[in-house]
């Protein structure tokens, strides 16, 4: 690729990024047979989760990385850039809660507030922030719909790609906060040392479906 590395996120958009990779002539054929190793240097690529590319990427220890709108949103300032939104890996933070009468409407009306329990506590702060509604966020690191079902939030902020989880537990989407797809990103300093490199990457995969990021 050119001597450059770039940063792939595991998980839900893995297969759509090495799809991508392979469509730009980069092998990664050992990458999708390899669960455990991590750093393939042949094919210039380092896998890791999602919430850990712009860190690695920020740092230099990958020209390039591709990770969810959601996760450049919820870290916030990073020494990165945006350049093309790959449209793959479509989701939407949503804000959710039991389905019948909205238990988050009624706590707002008698106290004035509401709990809600989120993964994403920048999204979600300044998301009610904007909308003018006082919040108790509860952080979780683990399954967000059991928060609202035992009583300890009214409410939660998730990303779904579906809804299926959300409605198998009995939750209904009250509002879309924000839509969320792939988003390749670069460090600064590579994007001026390797420019030439870095602008075909870019300029093929927006030719391949990608939009130019703002």
């Amino acid at each position: 690729m050119s001597g450059l590395r770039i940063a792939v996120p595991r998980g839900a958009m893995f297969k759509e990024t090495l799809d991508a990779l392979d469509g730009l002539g980069i092998d990664t054929s050992e990458v999708r047979s390899n669960d455990r190793k991590l750093l393939f240097e042949d094919a210039g690529i380092i896998t890791m989760r999602p919430s850990d590319v712009p860190t690695y990427v920020e740092a230099g220890a990958a020209d390039l990385g591709i990770t969810g709108k959601d996760v450049l949103a919820e870290q916030g300032e990073r020494g990165v850039y945006e350049l093309v939104d790959l449209g793959f890996g479509p989701c939407t933070m949503v804000f959710a809660t039991v389905a019948g009468d909205d238990p988050a409407a009624e706590a707002l009306r008698r106290l004035g507030m509401m709990r809600v329990a989120t993964k994403y506590s920048r999204i979600a702060g300044e998301y009610f922030e904007r909308t003018g509604r006082q919040v108790e966020l509860v952080e979780v690191k683990g399954s967000v719909e059991l928060a609202p079902l035992t009583g300890l939030v009214e409410a939660i902020v998730d990303l779904t790609a579906t809804g299926t989880t959300l409605r198998e537990n009995g939750l209904l989407i009250r509002e879309e906060i924000e839509r969320s797809t792939a988003r390749l990103i670069a460090n600064p300093v590579a994007h001026k040392l390797k420019a030439a490199a870095i602008d075909e990457l870019t300029s093929r995969m927006r030719d391949a479906g990608g939009i130019a990021s703002s």
